[in-house]
């Protein structure tokens, strides 16, 4: 396979994208401002945290300081979802010890909390375990053994003890807790997504394939465009997980309640084959939870984080994702710039899979996606520099994403909100690009001048184009064009201007 020895050495520009948490520690603007800077591609609302009024406001402040910067930031809503959770202890965090019993209680008061026992918010808590089962607190930080069930108690013993706080998730191992994945808030947040313009929605403790059907119903309903994020974080989403993928936009590896479920053991195989298989059906991943945790408080990562990103990104995966570094940490600016770094780094050493068999014996669905295999087939043994895909919907760039490759792909576009999309797609950077129904002298010349100002191209060099015959049409993708970059005294009209 011949490798694109002009595009490695232009191409510095990051494949592999970074999507950051808003929260407080980014609600200075110039703290905002700089983390745009230091290259994050989308940023990411926890609808379970803040109050409606100061959503509205983050996100109008992103995208003023996007459009100042200059650069295309896509802005995702994250569902709270029906996460279970136990109340409060009446004097401060109870103290567990192990071998001790710990009762369960869902008709508690919310603040009557002590070592004994505690309240939590999930009534049909009691229908959901069996004696026997394991309960995990905490992000499996204290386990609990099921001894017996009564009318509205869950009676425990302490397998693992250590000091319980207010409010701290609950899980059951191996999954079958039957909380609905959409509540009544969730309802209202979709509709404010939609209003709001998000151009990504994560759907929290999806179980299966309806979930997203229904979350996208709703968007829909209230008009909203955004790209649906399955968020993998139960045991029995990851027993439906074709199904799950096959009808969302992208899929999130959410590793912290989902290790906690199919337990710490089984995530290493499990985070490779959820993004081999996600890309094998031409979705895009998102790798999360704790990728540099320790950044919250220190300004330097562990050894065994750098090594965890890297292996994510080695994996395949479209973009890694901060929390609690950016949202709440002390350093966020610099916890995005050590994610870009480790990136690169991890980047520099990535086999690429971009081989002559990939997706030989699939039937394709549509022209784009044929035209996009053509191009990335192409491009893979021929001596390219860039990959050049004319858009609306960023379709294109995204199947031809699904190839690993080191060159780099531009989707020039007119749609604001699509090159916002695109900027989570692994390799693929939005342009803006206004041209339509123009000659193809005059399409070629803007293409060329676009990409030698971006310093993607030099004169000589060979580019990979793709468009469709009616411009303006979603889907419409059906052309594929190599086209060398002319000498500067090349450009010249064509005769009979």
């Amino acid at each position: 396979m011949v490798k694109a020895k002009k595009a490695e050495q232009k191409v510095t520009q990051r494949r592999t994208k970074i999507v950051a948490t808003l929260g407080p520690s980014t609600d200075d603007v110039t703290v905002l401002e700089n983390l745009i800077r230091a290259g994050v591609d989308v940023l990411r609302l926890n609808f379970s945290h803040g109050a409606a009024e100061n959503q509205k406001k983050r996100i109008d402040t992103v995208r003023k300081i996007a459009d100042k910067v200059g650069r295309y930031v896509g802005i995702m809503g994250d569902l709270a979802g029906s996460k279970i959770r136990i109340e409060s202890f009446q004097n401060g965090p109870a103290v567990l010890k192990d071998g001790q019993t710990f009762t369960l209680d869902t008709a508690m008061s919310p603040n009557a909390g002590d070592e004994n026992g505690v309240s939590v918010s999930y009534p049909d808590l009691v229908k959901d375990v069996d004696t026997g089962d394991l309960l995990l607190l905490d992000d499996g930080q204290v386990v609990l053994r099921v001894e017996v069930i009564s009318k509205t108690k869950v009676h425990c013993s302490v397998v693992e003890g250590g000091v319980l706080s207010e409010r701290k998730g609950l899980n059951k191992q191996g999954g079958g807790l039957s909380a609905p994945v959409l509540t009544s808030k969730d309802r209202a947040d979709i509709k404010a997504a939609a209003a709001l313009g998000l151009d990504f929605l994560a759907v929290s403790f999806a179980r299966e394939a309806r979930d997203i059907e229904k979350t996208r119903s709703l968007l829909e309903a209230a008009g909203g465009k955004a790209d649906i994020v399955a968020k993998i974080e139960r045991a029995e989403a990851v027993e439906n997980i074709e199904s799950i993928i096959d009808v969302s936009d992208i899929i999130m590896v959410a590793r912290g309640d989902l290790a906690v479920e199919v337990g710490y053991a089984a995530m290493t195989s499990l985070q490779k084959r959820l993004i081999h298989l996600t890309r094998s059906r031409n979705k895009i991943s998102i790798t999360a939870t704790q990728m540099l945790e320790s950044m919250i408080q220190h300004l330097s990562p562990t050894r065994a984080e750098a090594s965890d990103v890297a292996n994510a990104v080695m994996d395949g995966t479209d973009a890694v994702m901060l929390s609690a570094e950016t949202a709440v940490g002390k350093y966020p600016v610099q916890a995005v710039q050590v994610m870009n770094e480790l990136c690169l780094g991890a980047e520099k050493h990535e086999i690429f899979l971009g081989a002559p068999n990939y997706r030989l014996d699939d039937v394709f669905e549509y022209a784009d996606e044929a035209i996009a295999m053509a191009v990335m087939y192409t491009a893979n043994h021929l001596d390219v520099s860039a990959i050049v895909a004319l858009t609306e919907s960023g379709s294109t760039s995204r199947w031809m994403s699904r190839v690993r490759s080191n060159i780099p792909i531009y989707a020039c576009t007119r749609h604001a909100d699509t090159r916002r999309r695109v900027a989570i797609q692994r390799g693929v950077y939005p342009v803006p690009f206004h041209i339509v129904h123009a000659d193809s002298f005059t399409l070629h010349q803007t293409v060329f001048n676009t990409l030698i100002d971006r310093g993607a191209v030099s004169p000589g060099d060979l580019l990979l184009l793709t468009k469709g015959e009616m411009e303006g049409i979603s889907g419409g993708t059906n052309t594929m064009q190599i086209l060398k970059v002319p000498e500067p005294a090349e450009n010249i009209e064509p005769e009979g201007s």
